[in-house]
């Protein structure tokens, strides 16, 4: 379904204004005469119908996309369908949407750089199918601190602030290249990296691989994270995948580590389905978050308000 172009935030004088300076465009604004039918701020079936009843998704892997699936249940969303692709694919069609202001569900993560480029909002989740505040954990393969002890050291010392991230996301976004990007937010932070690898010694060559998945935020820790290895000797290779293949590898030990866990709700399947198979190193970042997310220019507050 084809959205109709919508205004946001428009006075009734405003409104007036744009129907005679749109001389002839009568038959493609038929049926608003300023009630809530058809606007963000309605009911059940203008929301519904504003977006196609549609909630854009992304990689059908992702543990987000499982809370949105249990989400659509709990609030029994039944007319709306999750969309898959790519956090890419997302984000592309949030920017075509926000340009335009028109009306997008999204589901959404905290940190990600679409909350710095946009005025974003997650929706409340009172059924709680997203859960609360996660964090994201550094797990490694069994074996690994025998195997790479200083590897395992520094890894398990990685931690950071939603504001360092968002620096090397943010670059990244503006066209910088991910490893520029990391090595300059390295260089203006040496204090921290040097917490990172306090006391650890540096090695000759000793090759380890991370996995990671395609987000922003994954993208950034890891790109800042090989740098600080092979600053200490490693060779290091980085190896994107979505979040199975990732906990798969990490299990069977094709994959040493990655930064890249969200626990206890987002990646909650696959640590269940691990359990024993791997080793949890530490918490790298607080306070991290999922959930739909719209822009702050629709007017709705809570999932709840898909149904009315």
């Amino acid at each position: 379904m084809k959205l109709k172009k919508k205004v946001f935030g428009l006075g009734a004088a405003a409104l007036l204004a744009l129907g005679l300076a749109a001389c002839g465009n009568d038959d493609k604004n038929e049926g608003n005469t300023g009630s809530d039918e058809g606007t963000t701020g309605g009911t059940e079936e203008s929301v519904g119908k504003s977006v196609d009843y549609k909630i854009t998704g992304i990689d059908p892997g992702a543990g987000i996309m499982e809370a949105a699936d249990r989400a659509i249940e709990d609030y029994e969303l039944d007319d709306w369908t999750l969309t898959t692709g790519s956090g890419a694919a997302m984000t592309a069609a949030l920017k075509k949407a926000y340009d335009k202001e028109e009306p997008i569900i999204v589901t959404g993560w905290t940190p990600h750089w679409k909350f710095a480029e946009f005025d974003l909002k997650y929706l409340e989740d009172p059924e709680g199918s997203f859960g609360g505040e996660e964090q994201i954990r550094t797990i490694g393969r069994l074996g690994l601190e025998d195997d790479l002890p200083e590897a395992h050291a520094i890894l398990s010392n990685f931690n950071w602030s939603e504001e360092d991230m968002g620096e090397v996301m943010i670059a990244i976004q503006n066209g910088e290249n991910e490893e520029v990007a990391a090595q300059n937010w390295i260089d203006a932070n040496e204090d921290k990296v040097a917490e990172w690898t306090d006391g650890v010694d540096k090695v000759e060559g000793d090759k380890i691989k991370l996995a990671y998945v395609a987000w922003d935020s994954e993208i950034a820790s890891h790109n800042v994270m090989k740098i600080v290895l092979e600053d200490m000797g490693y060779e290091v290779t980085l190896t994107q995948v979505e979040a199975g293949p990732l906990w798969t590898a990490v299990a069977d030990g094709s994959a040493d580590a990655s930064l890249a866990a969200w626990l206890p709700i987002t990646h909650e399947t696959y640590a269940d389905k691990f359990d024993g198979q791997f080793e949890e190193l530490g918490i790298n970042m607080e306070g991290v978050k999922i959930g739909l997310v719209v822009p702050t220019y629709m007017d709705i507050t809570s999932i709840e308000d898909l149904k009315e």
